[in-house]
Formats: C-alpha cells, sequence, structure tokens
C-alpha cells in the first residue's frame, strides 16, 4: 500500500492485519471497515484493493462466507475430523480440509461426550466446532454439532453372489470397495437388505471386514431411495418421545388480546399436495384519497412461536432439524405433525392464531408503510396455484370462480402494481425449469415433469419477498438483532471464469464494470432464443453465491435488497421462527418472545441452520437422484436427448431433456481418437481431428447404466464430435484421465 493511500485510507497493512487477527475468522469486508472506522466511498474502495493484495499475497484467506483471517490460522467455525484422545482422554481433531501443517486441535472437557438418547463422537466423526486459540500454539473446540455418521459407519446392501461369501456393497457411487460381512455377522440380515456397517479389524489381504449395526429394510422396497439419502446425510426422522408428548398435550392459542381478522378473506395459495400452509394473503384498493390506485396487501402468517416457545422440547427439537426436508415420496417435517398439518396449519374454514404484515403500496408498488400484528383468522379458502390461476384465465372451477372478483382479482390488480416496481428493482432473472419427480403409491415413479410457473406463483413469491423485507426494515429500526437472509455478490474468481467462458458462445463479461444484477440480465437477454440460453442460465447461476443465514446484514445481491429475513415460512424453517420472535418481543405483542439466551445465541444459530439447509438440500438431491436412476433402470439401452452440462478431464456431464437427469459420459466413451480437456474452450477435443465436444452442445446419449442404489447414470455418447481445429499443445490444457482414452473396443452398431 503506497503512503498515499494509508492517508487517504487512515490505515496501513499493519492495522488492517491486526483487525483481521482479532476478528478470528468472523470478521468480513464490512466489519473490518467498521473496526478501522472506515467511512467514505473512497477509504472503502481502498480497503477493498489492499484486502485483494493480501490475499493474492498469501497473507490472508477468505472462506465460504466472505469472513477473513490471517493465512496461517483456522477460522472460529470449522469442520473437523475426530483423530484420536490424548493422554487425559479428552478427543483430539483436525480440520476436515486441511493444507499444510495441520494444528492440534483439543474439544473442551466433556465435549462430545454425548447425553440421553445421543451418542459420543469417535473416531472418525466429523462435527462442526467453534475454535479459540490456546496458549500452546494449537486450538480449543466446542462443539456446535455432529455432522452426520462415523466415516466407519458406512451405508451398504448385503449381497449374496451366485459364487463364493457374502457382501456388503456399499450405497455411496464414491465408495468402490466392497466389503466382507464379519464371521456370523451376515445372519442379521437377509439378502437385499439395506445395513449399516462399521469396519472391523482389517485383514492384511483382501477386502475389509464389517460388523451389521441396524437393519433398514429391503433396498428393493417402495421408499428405498429416501431411506438411503436421509441416512446418509444424518437428516434425523422421526420425534422424540419428549416432544411427541409436548405436541400433545400443548393447549390451542386464544383469541384474547389478538386482532380479529375473520372477516378478511385471507386465502392460501399453495401447492396442490400441501398438507401445510403457512402463508394466507389478501389484496384491497387503499381507499386513501392521498394514495390513488394504490393497494392494501395482507400477509398472514401461521403464529408458530404461539406453541414453540424457547427452550422447549418442541423449540430444541426443531433447532436440530432446522427445517423441514421434501423429498419425492415423503416430507421430514420440522414440527410433529398435530402442530405442522393441524393447530399451525391455516386450514380453510378453521380459525388460526396469526402474525401478519398489513403494507401500503402506492401505484408503482413502492411501499409507502407496513404494519405488523398478532391476529386471529380464518382462512376462506385453499386453493392451489392451478386454481387461482384458471380462474383468471377464465377457466376456474365453482369454488375459486366465488372469489374471482372479491379476492383474486384484487391480488392480481395489487401485484401488477408490485411487478411496475420489481422490474425497476431489476432482481436477478435466472431462468432455471424445477422438474418434479412423482411417486405412486407403490414408491415407483409414475412421471418426471417439468413444474408450470404461473402468475399466481409470481404472486405469492413477490407477496412473500415484501413481508421478509418488512420483518427485517421492522427489527432494524427497533435495533433488535435477528437472523438476516444474506446473498453476497459473486466472488470474482467466480466472475472471472464466467468472463472467460462467455466468449465461448459469442458473449463478453467488462471485467472492470461494477457487478450488478441488471449486467447478468442483460446477459440472459442477450443469450434468449438462441443455442446457447441454457448454458448461459446455468453458467450465471453457478457463478453466483450460496445464500446463508448470518447476523450481520450484508443484503440479498439476487433480489436486490437492502435488507432481508426469513419470515414467512416458520412451520418448516427455523429461521423464521427466530424471526417471529423477534417481532414479537420488539413490538410487545406477547411475552412468548425472543429470550434474552436466544438472543446471545443468535450467531451460533445462524452458522448451524446454514449447515443444516445445506444438508436437507444434499438429502433432496440425492433421493432425486435415486428415484430417477430406478425410473430410469427400465430404459437401460434406449437412446435419449441431452445436453453437455459439464466437461472434466474424466468426461462430460449430460444431462437429459426429457427428465432432467445428470449423468456421465466417461472419456473413454467418447471416441476411437485420444480426448483432452481444454479448460479455456470448455471443451474436450480430439488430440488427431479437433473434434469437440463442448459446454453446451446437444447431443444423444444411450444409457449404458442406471443404478437406483447410488443414483448414478453412465451413458455412451452417440453423437459425433463437432469439427474444430487440431488442438495446439501446451497452455489451458489439463492432462487426459489416464492411459488412451478410446481404448475400448466398440460394440459393431455402438457408432453411428
Amino acid at each position: 500500500m503506497s503512503d498515499k493511500e494509508q492517508i487517504a485510507s487512515g490505515f496501513n497493512r499493519e492495522t488492517l492485519i491486526e483487525a483481521i487477527k482479532l476478528g478470528a475468522g468472523s470478521i468480513d469486508k464490512r466489519g473490518i471497515a467498521r473496526a478501522l472506522g472506515l467511512k467514505t466511498g473512497e477509504q472503502k474502495h481502498l480497503l477493498k484493493q489492499a484486502l485483494g493484495a493480501l490475499e493474492a499475497e498469501g497473507v490472508i484467506r477468505r472462506d465460504d462466507q466472505r469472513n477473513y483471517s490471517l493465512a496461517g490460522e483456522l477460522p472460529a467455525v470449522c469442520v473437523v475430523e475426530i483423530t484420536g484422545r490424548d493422554i487425559d482422554g479428552e478427543l483430539l481433531a483436525q480440520p476436515a480440509r486441511s493444507e499444510g501443517k495441520v494444528p492440534l486441535i483439543r474439544l473442551a472437557p466433556g465435549q462430545g461426550a454425548g447425553g440421553r438418547g445421543e451418542a459420543a463422537l469417535g473416531v472418525g466423526d466429523k462435527a462442526l466446532v467453534r475454535l479459540a486459540a490456546d496458549d500452546e500454539g494449537g486450538y480449543e473446540a466446542r462443539l456446535i454439532r455432529k455432522l452426520g455418521h462415523s466415516v466407519q459407519k458406512i451405508l451398504c446392501v448385503l449381497r449374496k453372489p451366485a459364487k463364493g461369501p457374502y457382501r456388503l456393497v456399499p450405497v455411496d457411487r464414491r465408495s468402490r470397495h466392497e466389503l466382507v460381512p464379519a464371521k456370523g455377522e451376515s445372519d442379521k440380515a437377509n439378502d437385499g437388505d439395506l445395513v449399516v456397517c462399521e469396519l472391523a479389524r482389517e485383514r492384511r489381504n483382501g477386502l475389509k471386514t464389517a460388523t451389521i449395526l441396524e437393519v433398514l429394510g429391503d433396498v428393493d422396497s417402495p421408499g428405498a431411495g429416501s431411506v438411503i439419502a436421509l441416512h446418509s446425510h444424518g437428516v434425523p426422522t422421526g420425534f422424540a418421545d419428549k416432544e411427541m408428548r409436548e405436541a400433545e398435550t400443548v393447549k390451542a392459542a386464544r383469541m384474547q388480546g389478538r386482532e380479529d381478522l375473520r372477516d378478511l378473506p385471507l386465502l392460501t395459495i399453495d401447492p396442490e399436495d400441501a398438507k401445510d400452509h403457512d402463508d394466507a394473503v389478501w389484496a384491497a384498493a387503499d381507499t386513501d384519497p392521498k394514495n390513488e390506485g394504490g393497494w392494501i396487501v395482507m400477509v398472514a402468517i401461521a403464529d408458530v412461536a404461539a406453541y414453540v416457545t424457547p427452550g422447549s422440547e418442541l423449540d430444541r427439537g426443531a433447532f436440530k432439524r432446522g427445517n423441514s426436508v421434501y423429498l419425492p415420496d415423503r416430507v421430514v417435517p420440522m414440527l410433529p405433525e398435530r402442530l405442522s398439518n393441524d393447530l399451525c396449519s391455516l386450514r380453510e374454514g378453521e380459525e388460526r392464531p396469526c402474525l401478519a404484515v398489513r403494507m401500503v403500496f402506492d401505484r408503482f408498488g413502492q411501499k409507502k408503510s407496513h404494519k405488523f400484528l398478532r391476529g386471529w383468522m380464518k382462512s376462506a379458502a385453499k386453493l392451489s396455484y392451478n386454481d387461482a390461476q384458471a380462474a383468471i384465465d377464465g377457466t376456474g372451477n365453482a369454488k375459486a370462480n366465488a372469489l374471482l372478483d372479491t379476492v383474486l382479482r384484487p391480488l392480481w390488480s395489487a401485484y401488477a402494481a408490485l411487478c411496475v416496481a420489481r422490474a425497476k428493482r431489476e432482481p436477478l432473472e435466472i431462468d432455471s425449469p424445477e422438474r418434479r419427480v412423482r411417486v405412486g403409491a407403490d414408491g415407483k415413479v409414475t412421471g418426471i415433469e417439468l413444474r408450470e410457473r404461473f402468475d399466481a406463483h409470481r404472486l405469492i413469491e413477490e407477496c412473500m419477498i415484501q413481508a421478509n423485507v418488512c420483518a427485517a426494515e421492522t427489527l432494524e429500526e427497533r435495533r433488535v438483532p435477528l437472523i438476516y437472509r444474506v446473498h453476497e455478490e459473486p466472488s470474482r474468481e467466480k466472475i472471472d471464469a464466467l468472463a472467460d467462458y462467455l466468449p465461448n458462445v459469442g458473449l463478453k463479461w467488462t471485467r472492470g464494470d461494477k457487478i450488478a444484477t441488471s449486467r447478468f440480465n442483460h446477459l440472459l437477454k442477450q443469450a434468449k432464443g438462441g443455442e446457447h440460453y441454457e448454458t448461459v442460465n446455468e453458467v450465471v447461476l453457478r457463478s453466483q453465491s450460496q445464500a446463508v443465514y448470518h447476523t450481520v446484514n450484508q443484503g440479498h445481491f439476487g433480489l436486490h435488497l437492502q435488507r432481508y429475513a426469513h419470515f414467512t415460512s416458520p412451520i418448516r424453517r427455523y429461521a423464521d421462527l427466530t424471526v417471529h420472535r423477534a417481532l414479537i418481543r420488539a413490538l410487545n405483542l406477547g411475552d412468548d418472545g425472543q429470550s434474552d439466551e436466544e438472543r446471545s445465541r443468535l450467531t451460533s444459530i445462524a452458522e448451524e441452520i446454514t449447515q443444516l439447509e445445506r444438508r436437507a438440500m444434499a438429502a433432496e438431491r440425492d433421493a432425486v437422484d435415486r428415484f430417477v436412476a430406478l425410473y430410469l433402470a427400465d430404459h437401460v439401452g434406449g437412446e435419449f436427448p441431452g445436453r453437455i452440462t459439464g466437461v472434466t478431464r474424466f468426461g462430460a456431464f449430460v444431462r437429459l431433456a426429457a427428465t432432467g437427469a445428470d449423468g456421465l459420459v466417461p472419456i473413454s466413451r467418447l471416441g476411437e481418437e485420444r480426448f483432452v480437456h481444454d479448460d479455456r474452450a470448455h471443451a474436450l477435443i480430439g488430440e488427431q481431428t479437433g473434434g469437440r465436444y463442448r459446454l453446451g452442445m446437444s447431443v444423444t446419449v444411450r444409457i449404458e447404466e442406471a443404478t437406483p442404489i447410488t443414483g448414478g447414470l453412465l451413458l455412451d455418447m452417440v453423437t459425433e464430435a463437432e469439427p474444430g481445429p487440431r488442438p495446439k499443445r501446451g497452455t489451458g490444457r489439463s492432462a487426459p484421465a489416464g492411459g488412451r482414452t478410446g481404448g475400448r473396443p466398440w460394440k459393431k452398431g455402438k457408432r453411428r
């Protein structure tokens, strides 16, 4: 940093490094600016440059949540793996991801010992911990939560081959080595059963042995794909006895002290198969002459806080889950059914407690005011998205048509005003189709379809966004700590990768310009209608940061909002429940709001529920993969159109057009010549002919294998490579994935 920059910014290199050191791995750019007292735009710009320079030098580093720490130190919150015990019997650990010298991490006395109904941590287990430097150059760790199962515990299928002893076949597609049941263990289960195993003592030669800890049922039974996904990711199912007793004995809320909203025709609009109903909406023209053409919109949310109080058994259980998990054939709810589907669900025609926000918008969709209230409502109707949209389109059923003039048309008119403000705000508009796996009562997949998106979906989405903004604004105004939903702008590395790719499809990204949602939207508009539109959407999506929960407001880049909090789904997200409690306390709406103890833990709660959300997403993806593989197992040998969505040194990933399934074409199945990966061109290129398989290329593939147990899909390439110049040897290309890549002899008729 130059002397001029030091004077202008008010800090030098040493003070910047000291601020990062004091932040202990939990300080981001905004926190550093506050710590150094930087206020002007010029100072913050110079800070950004200085941080970039220190990062490039390897002095500091950033974690996934954009927090800075010194390069040689671990972040304040870290995933560790238990490696052993010290002489005193306390657990020792090391970072799950480590480079170079590994520091000594010792769990604080008693940490990880387990409790009633909870297993203790053991060697091989992974855990999320909070670290503090000790006096010996190492770290002391305090447990936040255990992550999944021990690496020595493996989910397998017991198989009896035609010849030889039983085998234990891991369901994880990354595990290639079978196990052998230890002596007498095969008697615990039947051929084809899903079992949880633990490694036994290893043989000097041959396969490893394992003991069977738990039998989960037949791998071919209905729903096995979901059982595998849930167990593999450590998602808890069912509820503890204490939770169930509390749920069964909880008293129904009363209207006393609440605002009577029963005369308002609030209605719920949800997917047709929804069982719990978090939110209800209503709109009417504003009669205030000062707001001509304006609208009043009410969003009423299930008052879960009235039933799930801080520190209760239900609260502890909900926090342990973090959120509901949605799989093709089932839902693993965050709350017991008596709450999620009954007392807290805004059922049609039944009186329910709610926490509502009344919002006033002008005719251009700009919010003029809002007010939160604790209410007592009765849902006028339960409609599906299809029902509501059909009524607006003139093809509705009798139930929806009866609400057309009084409820639905005012809602659509209010939405039209909100759309004006949304267009001006210009949030990120990525076109990412969602596919739905339909599962029959027998557990078999009956079809895979593209989820249609109507204006009804967008209307509810925009109403919920506005309510979430109001929650964040109110709590900020009252100076009440809260958990924000944070989505940071893309990292420099991801933008560089995007800029490198775009010239391959005739587009460009000017690196020096400010990163903004409008730039991404302009890029997508340029691509629309062309052959690369789907790929550009995918690449733009991959360039985005992952949203997280955080107690420090960093804005929501994708929605282009300065402040945002999750408020609208407390039945299925713990984050929303914390926001409800904060509002109740801030606005004096009851004595069941945010407690002092919860307030003190908000940072760790945010970290925890972020990890639990990612766990749920991983389990949902895995379950979908397994159900899709089950569906495609009946189509092995069939040829399907698709698109290359990824290229690597070991092959091409292809997404099938009809099902959205992703499969791998190994590099050895691309052709007779040797192919190499060109990372700059995002293509696999033949060394002799220059023929290429590039990212986004439309291809036809043949299904070679579909394995429901692992969710794996192995494909053969049918489409010939596109012509291209022979590759020049040298920069920008990764080495081929071992040996001669076209060495497999092709069967007659295999290539066309």
